[in-house]
């Protein structure tokens, strides 16, 4: 927990360290983050800890000892394995209860420092709002994170929606003085892009815009609701992460049944929207019209026909337009509903993980017959990362709909499963993990098979 907290204190320090917070609120925000660090920690303890005890026992024939006195390995692992599945029901506990929790209490509290100190707030590599702002930099350096690179800026305006006004800079530094209301964000050599708003929808067609280079630009941002910030105050922030088992049954049903209901609906309301369901609602034709033309169109003039191809032609980009911006809403929906069903798979794959992790240390731990830090360690870590990082990819798969939330959330315990039977066989068996004369005496008696037929 202590090498895992340390990790947390490099990613965060930079952030938190020179901004005039004092050690309580540090702690505070130490404190939200390490139960956090649960899933990462536990796995690789069980596994340390049960290479390590048994390996002990193994290498001072203590297993020797009992298997003298009738005593099994079932039998010698069977207090632990007690003490293990009351560790695998705190564990669901805790991620059901404590996780989420903390969870909730850290992003508060970020939001808040972010809100007393503005530089906090600008993550590298995406966009975020300051004031009347939206800022995103590629890097932030400096000993306060006062020197940015690759800026761009996008500045809000009350009056016209979207991003009209685009700021993009090589360099930028943040200025502020102690005591004050007023940020100042220096930019260095720099283009401005602005697009002009007009009323007149001719003039609109047109596009204008403006655009000008400059080597120094200044922006000040009134910092006057950002130094009145209560870092207790809690609002209603929420994701996957902060909803128990309940919760999050609660919220994937609800959210099942609004994304099937807007692909059922959606189809419909793009065939109302082409207008073809209007097209056989009955046509009288003029008393001018003789007989009925072989192409409808042939009875408009050209400009009428103008008109009605700008028109098809404008529904139909339209239409498609619709569909593109669809497609990637239903995409943000799909992963965000896998995020939550997976967030529900890992309050119950993190406790099973308690015990077959077990079932992989301890019988691993008997058959190497090591004990101490040393080839324990090695071998426990080499577990845990190929445990760590199959169940990250399974994970990423399953957010981007490329396997199941519950294949993704139980890939990693699923994998490890049949190598705990497998060790836990070999260990009560007094087999090694490999034995070279069996496996040629295999091969042996495959080949003689073959021969003979």
């Amino acid at each position: 927990m202590l090498i895992f907290l340390l990790q947390t204190i490099w990613l965060y320090i930079s952030e938190l360290a020179g901004k005039d917070l004092d050690a309580g609120i540090i702690f505070r925000f130490l404190l939200y983050m390490s139960p956090k660090l649960i899933p990462l920690v536990l796995p690789l303890t069980i596994l340390v800890t049960s290479i390590m005890v048994f390996g002990n026992f193994a290498e001072k024939y203590e297993f020797a000892a009992m298997k003298s006195n009738g005593i099994s390995l079932q039998r010698a692992m069977r207090g632990v394995m007690v003490f293990i599945l009351l560790l695998s029901a705190v564990t669901f506990y805790f991620a059901n209860d404590v996780i989420p929790w903390s969870e909730y209490k850290s992003v508060n509290l970020r939001r808040n420092i972010a809100q007393l100190k503005p530089t906090v707030a600008i993550t590298e590599g995406q966009f975020n709002d300051i004031g009347d702002i939206n800022i995103k930099v590629d890097k932030k350096s400096g000993d306060r994170g006062q020197y940015l690179s690759n800026v761009i800026i996008h500045k809000k305006k009350t009056e016209v929606a979207g991003n009209k006004t685009v700021i993009k800079a090589n360099k930028g530094e943040i200025l502020s003085r102690e005591n004050s209301n007023t940020l100042s964000l220096v930019l260095i050599d720099g283009n401005y892009y602005d697009e002009i708003h007009q009323r007149d929808p001719h003039k609109r067609n047109r596009r204008p815009f403006t655009k000008s280079y400059f080597e120094r630009y200044t922006i000040n941002i009134d910092l006057s609701e950002f130094n009145n910030v209560d870092l207790t105050e809690e609002q209603d922030l929420s994701n996957e992460k902060m909803f128990k088992t309940n919760e999050l049954r609660y919220e994937i049903d609800s959210m099942s049944r609004h994304f099937s209901s807007e692909i059922k609906n959606f189809p419909e309301n793009v065939y109302i929207r082409s207008g073809i369901s209007t097209l056989s609602s009955g046509f009288t034709p003029g008393k001018n019209l003789k007989q009925k033309p072989e192409n409808l169109i042939e009875i408009f003039t050209i400009g009428q026909k103008r008109q009605l191809y700008e028109s098809a032609l404008n529904n139909l980009n339209n239409t498609i337009q619709n569909i593109i911006a669809k497609e990637t809403d239903y995409k943000r929906q799909e992963k965000r509903l896998n995020k939550f069903e997976i967030a529900l798979h890992e309050k119950y794959a993190m406790a099973a993980a308690c015990i077959i992790l077990f079932f992989v240390g301890a019988p691993l731990g008997a058959i190497i017959r090591k004990g101490g830090m040393g080839l324990p360690m090695v071998v426990a870590i080499v577990l845990f990362l190929a445990y760590h990082f199959i169940g990250i990819f399974a994970k990423n798969s399953a957010e981007n709909a490329k396997l199941t939330p519950f294949i993704g959330s139980w890939f990693s315990t699923f994998i490890m499963l049949p190598l705990g039977i497998w060790l836990t066989y070999r260990a009560t068996t007094d087999q090694g993990i490999f034995d070279a004369d069996d496996f040629l005496r295999s091969i042996s008696k495959f080949f003689k098979k073959i021969v003979r037929k």
